[in-house]
């Protein structure tokens, strides 16, 4: 978004009524105000009254300028319906991690919405990904599919389609959700009219290949990732700057090494590195692309490249990566010592970014070692 989305002029009529905020996760000086807001899916976008410090509106992922100005335009509303102020309940509860609560509150704003309200979309998304975050897979399976047709054609039928066929990949037996879900997610992934996003439409590509995973169709998983490469590569053909063009290193990453050619991003992430210098990203990706190719001394000089650039807990998986190519090599010393290292650094971390949970990875992995 920041790349193709918040350098949009239709932007600037929002100046006056917005204070933007940027918020880098990854730095320790934001851990405040993480603990308050928590982040778990990336972008995330909120919009925070300043009088009660709470969360009027939240959208997990990403948007094109349209999307935006409807999330923006919504939550200004000075009159607000009960469906309305359901809504903004679900989106703080959410917020506060409480996703099976927030999930109950998105269904009552669905239940209470008048004749065409406006922000149906939103709230069959966000009940749905809430579903999804409170392991509730069979009841949102359900929810997506009896809200498709009401979403269909819309820049939410892919957030709802793709929840609902993400849940149905835990049930995968009952076909007729799963086929009619599977459908959904293709058709809106194939429909031109509906402006999605090049990251949107790489996240259907990922859903639609997981579902084929789940139906053990490895033969229309491949398909799929042959597929989503050549999009990818396309969009990135497309760019217009060195940082719209590494947008989609990420994602080419994932699909090159599911088709087991990851040789194939060592170019690009090449020319990310040169191009975006202080970048940590493209030789943290070129660390696990050389790894899956067996060249650790690549892999481990690629890392030591990162690690310099990278803060916060996404240091935590460079050093990850790094102690895993150790492993590869047959080096289980400098593995511990710098799982060790992963551990103090994991363990040094303000609340808000210190994860109990990582911490505990990283320990057993330890011990494994």
């Amino acid at each position: 978004m920041r790349a193709f989305v918040f350098t949009d002029k239709a932007l600037e009529r929002y100046a006056g009524r917005f204070v933007w905020l940027a918020v880098d996760t990854e730095n320790p000086v934001n851990a405040s105000f993480l603990k308050k807001y928590p982040i778990s899916v990336w972008p995330t976008l909120m919009v925070v009254d300043p009088k009660k410090e709470a969360v009027a509106l939240r959208y997990s992922g990403g948007a094109t300028v349209p999307q935006l100005e409807k999330l923006l335009n919504d939550a200004s509303h000075a009159t607000k319906s009960k469906a309305d102020l359901a809504l903004e309940r679900g989106d703080q509860l959410a917020n506060d991690g409480k996703h099976a609560e927030a999930a109950d509150a998105y269904a009552e704003a669905i239940a209470s919405a008048p004749k065409n309200w406006a922000q149906l979309g939103r709230a069959a998304e966000a009940y749905t990904f809430a579903l999804t975050q409170s392991h509730q897979s069979e009841k949102c399976a359900a929810a997506a599919l009896e809200l498709f047709p009401h979403v269909k054609g819309t820049y939410s039928a892919a957030n709802v389609a793709a929840n609902g066929l993400e849940c149905a990949t835990d049930k995968p037996e009952d076909r007729k959700t799963f086929d009619a879900l599977e459908t959904a997610t293709r058709e809106t992934l194939d429909n031109s009219k509906i402006p999605l996003s090049a990251d949107d439409k790489s996240g259907l590509y990922q859903t639609l290949i997981d579902a084929r995973l789940a139906l053990k169709d490895e033969d229309g998983a491949h398909k799929l990732r042959e597929q989503w490469a050549s999009f990818l590569e396309g969009e990135a053909k497309k760019a217009k700057t060195p940082e719209q063009r590494a947008v989609f290193d990420s994602h080419r990453v994932t699909a090159y090494i599911d088709l087991k050619e990851p040789e194939r991003a060592v170019p690009m992430l090449e020319q990310s590195e040169r191009d975006l210098p202080k970048d940590y990203n493209p030789p943290a990706r070129l660390g696990l692309i050389y790894r899956t190719m067996g060249k650790y001394d690549e892999a481990l000089a690629a890392y030591d490249r990162a690690l310099p650039k990278v803060y916060g807990p996404r240091k935590i998986s460079v050093l990850r990566g790094k102690a895993d190519t150790y492993a590869l090599k047959g080096d289980k010393e400098a593995a511990k010592r710098t799982i060790e290292e992963a551990i103090r650094y994991a363990e040094s971390l303000p609340e808000g970014q210190r994860s109990d949970a990582a911490i505990t990875s990283l320990k057993k992995k330890l011990e494994t070692l």
